[in-house]
């Protein structure tokens, strides 16, 4: 039965000791190595953190990504939302108890705002049995206790993921927090024990949701079995109240598998870290400039659509005029299709043997009809698609992984009959670092995530300009 708030007492933190170091020592250390190895790559006021909750050493380099841009600054209050998974319940539930204590010490409840939220809306009450064994808010707050300054915390539990319960559960966030300089925080992993292919293929259709900052989209889809995330509902309902507070624009900060901590790729988990905020990021710009002219991207782009639609429709790849010398030049190039923001197709040609806008002409039909992971696009998909282009330059050998630019550089890792190749907007895309795109690569090419390191494997570099 539902309880209101009348206990003076400090919740324990009882995954200490097993997800995570149970001695403050060893768990400030842990944290701190995530922290050094993550980028703070968000110029605008942030609002709201996405971040995973599986033990540290599978989720904790993911979620550093999310704790590294609010490092050290100053919030009145934190409200972290997680979703129940021992207990079931309707609508969701605020921790109305004095407190949280871990290895690092105590956090104290805004017990104010817990009681604001109580009366603001009847899907929020206080179910006891919802915290007590619940790791997914708990495994946030040694997090915070490092990257933060003195805060108080609110923790809440989602029992029902609905569309109703989400909006309403944002919409009192915003009124019982107003007047304080709030953090939101939505605690959720995304696809489970799918092969790694599987799983980012899943765990794209979330990606491009937040990305596009449209909370609606990803209740869609995942309404409609298209992705997965255990607490989707959490994360919809921190994009919906973090909107309503100053937050414009996400950014996708890191994403990687359980796989990439294992080297098991057969069964994976997905973890994802990303920020809300007001303002432009910093984020680099993808590739390089190769000097081709509005007119002429515009042409290499009516080329690939063409090409698209004809070979759909089985008819073959129509004659182009108004060729310019530039685009008769050799160049290798991919083309990606891509349909409401997820992948539908992509397919290249490395070597510059052809002229561009011929072999831009082949790569969008295979791409459209012979990529091995997808069907064959369809003629009722044509006007749902959009188009990529990415030129190459020169490949290069790499002999020092410091010369490895995360937004200029993609990758290609051959080792013996295995080969792999990362466009450069791929890193940009998933936030990650030289060392994870390294790693991507391996996988890739079927190699394993370290492959890259071993005598023999053959590593090389090129850009792009990708339009």
């Amino acid at each position: 039965m539902a309880q209101t708030c009348n206990a003076k007492e400090y919740r324990n933190s009882i995954h200490a000791s097993t997800w995570y170091p149970g001695k403050e020592k060893d768990l400030r250390e842990e944290i701190a190595g995530y922290l050094k190895n993550a980028r703070s790559t968000i110029t605008g006021e942030i609002y709201g953190l996405i971040s995973p909750h599986a033990g540290y050493v599978y989720s904790g380099p993911v979620a550093a990504f999310s704790y590294k841009q609010v490092e050290n600054k100053t919030y009145d209050l934190v409200v972290v939302i997680g979703p129940s998974h021992q207990y079931r319940f309707q609508g969701a539930s605020v921790d109305t108890i004095q407190g949280r204590k871990t290895p690092l010490g105590t956090i104290e409840y805004d017990l104010e705002t817990a009681r604001k939220l109580l009366k603001t809306s009847k899907i929020i009450t206080y179910e006891p049995m919802a915290h007590e064994q619940e790791h997914s808010v708990e495994i946030q707050m040694p997090f915070l206790q490092v990257v933060l300054k003195k805060f108080k915390t609110v923790e809440v539990v989602m029992g029902t993921q609905d569309d109703e319960t989400c909006k309403a559960l944002a919409s009192a966030i915003v009124k019982a927090a107003k007047g304080k300089k709030t953090l939101l925080i939505a605690s959720s992993d995304l696809s489970h024990y799918h092969a790694q292919a599987a799983a980012e293929k899943l765990d794209g259709f979330v990606l491009d949701a937040v990305k596009k900052y449209d909370p609606e989209l990803l209740g869609r889809r995942l309404s409609q079995d298209s992705c997965e995330a255990c607490g989707g509902g959490p994360i919809i309902t921190v994009m919906l109240a973090a909107r309503e507070i100053g937050a414009t624009t996400a950014g996708i900060l890191n994403y990687a598998t359980s796989g990439n901590t294992s080297g098991d790729f057969s069964q994976v988990v997905g973890y994802l870290s990303a920020a809300l905020y007001a303002g432009d990021s910093s984020k680099q710009e993808v590739g390089v400039d190769l000097g081709f002219s509005k007119d002429e991207k515009a042409k290499l782009r009516e080329i690939a659509v063409k090409s698209i639609e004809a070979a759909v429709q089985g008819e073959e790849i129509p004659e182009f005029d108004g060729i310019s010398k530039m685009l008769k030049e050799p160049y290798g190039v991919f083309v990606t299709i891509n349909k409401h923001g997820s992948l539908r197709g992509c397919i290249g040609h490395i070597i510059a043997d052809q002229p561009l806008y011929l072999i831009c002409a082949e790569m969008a039909k295979a791409a459209a009809l012979s990529d091995p992971r997808f069907d064959p696009v369809t003629r009722d998909e044509l006007n749902d698609l959009e188009i990529e282009i990415s030129v190459l330059t020169p490949f290069e050998p790499v002999k020092d992984f410091k010369k490895i630019v995360i937004g200029r550089d993609g990758l290609i890792i051959k080792r013996g009959y295995y080969s792999g190749l990362l466009l450069p907007q791929v890193a940009t895309d998933y936030g990650w670092t030289v060392e994870e795109f390294l790693e991507h690569t391996c996988n890739k090419a079927g190699l394993p995530a370290d492959a890259y390191k071993q005598k023999g494997t053959e590593i090389f570099k090129f850009s792009a300009e990708v339009f």
